[in-house]
C-alpha cells in the first residue's frame, strides 16, 4: 500500500448516491433529509419522465420510485430504465396495489415497501440492496470456493443460496428474490425441518422495532412458491403448518 505524503489530502470514501421519484413533494424532502443524516447524496425528482433521462444519463447507486405519479407513472419508468439499465430500484406502493407490487418485481424491482412505511425500514432495505449490487459487481471468491464474506453456503437438497451474492439456485437454475424473500428463505432453510413461527420470520427479514402483520409474510411466501415454480412446476419445499409457521423441507 502506497503511503500518504505529508500535506496530502486523506482518501475520500465515494459517497453513494440515492434518487427519488415521487410527487409527493413531503415525502420527497422527509426522505431526502433521512437519507442524508445517513451519508447518502440524493438526487429527487417529482415525475417519471424528468427522472428517466437524468438516471439514464447519470445513474445513481439505487432509486426508490413511487407508483402512481403523472406524466409517466413508476411501471412505465422502470420498464423503461430496464431497457439499458440494472440500477438496483425500490417500489413505494399502496397496500391496495398488489397486482402492481407483482408486476414490478417481475420488471426487475429489487423489492417494495408499502406506504406507510418505517423509514428505518427503508433504510435497512437500501443498505442491504447497496451490499448486493456491491458483491455482484465484484464477487472476490475464486470458483469453487465455498465460503463467502458473510457466511458459508446454504446447500438443501436442490436448494443452493449464497448469501454474499444473494443468488439462489432451485436444481441449478437461478431464481430471482427481493431481499425480503431471500432473507425469509434463507431462516427457513438454515434449519430444515424447524417450524418457524411467523413472528420469527419477521425478526429474520425486518429491522427490530418495525411493526408489520402476519399477512406481510403470507405475501411474501406466496410470492416465494410462485416464483419457484416457474423454475419447478411440482416445487413444494416450503411447506405450510397451519396455526404454527412454516418449515422448509430438503427432502
Amino acid at each position: 500500500m502506497a503511503e500518504q505524503a505529508p500535506g496530502d489530502p486523506a482518501p475520500v470514501e465515494l459517497q453513494r448516491s440515492i434518487a427519488l421519484v415521487d410527487d409527493d413533494r413531503n415525502i420527497l424532502t422527509t426522505l431526502s433529509i433521512a437519507l442524508q443524516a445517513e451519508g447518502y447524496a440524493t438526487r429527487v425528482y417529482s415525475d417519471g419522465e424528468a427522472a428517466l433521462k437524468a438516471l439514464t444519463e447519470n445513474p445513481p447507486d439505487l432509486a426508490v420510485f413511487d407508483i402512481k405519479m403523472p406524466r409517466m407513472d413508476g411501471m412505465e419508468l422502470l420498464r423503461r430504465l430496464r431497457e439499458t439499465s440494472d440500477l438496483p430500484v425500490i417500489f413505494l406502493t399502496s397496500k391496495d396495489e398488489e397486482q402492481d407490487e407483482e408486476a414490478g418485481l417481475a420488471m426487475g424491482a429489487d423489492d417494495y415497501i408499502a406506504k406507510p412505511f418505517s423509514q428505518r425500514l427503508l433504510l435497512a432495505r437500501i443498505r442491504a440492496i447497496l451490499r448486493r449490487a456491491s458483491s455482484l459487481r465484484d464477487p472476490g471468491a475464486e470458483p469453487g470456493e465455498e465460503d463467502t464474506p458473510d457466511g458459508p453456503m446454504i446447500e438443501r437438497g436442490r436448494l443452493r443460496m449464497d448469501p454474499s451474492r444473494h443468488r439462489v439456485m432451485w436444481m441449478d437454475r437461478p431464481v430471482s428474490l427481493t431481499v425480503t424473500e431471500f432473507l425469509i428463505l434463507e431462516a427457513l432453510a438454515q434449519r430444515p425441518g424447524v417450524i418457524k413461527s411467523r413472528n420469527q420470520l419477521m425478526d429474520a427479514a425486518y429491522p427490530d422495532d418495525v411493526f408489520v402483520d402476519d399477512r406481510t409474510v403470507d405475501s411474501h411466501i406466496k410470492r416465494l412458491r410462485r416464483k419457484f415454480r416457474v423454475v419447478d412446476s411440482q416445487f413444494s419445499a416450503i411447506e405450510t403448518l397451519y396455526g404454527a409457521g412454516y418449515s422448509f423441507s430438503d427432502g
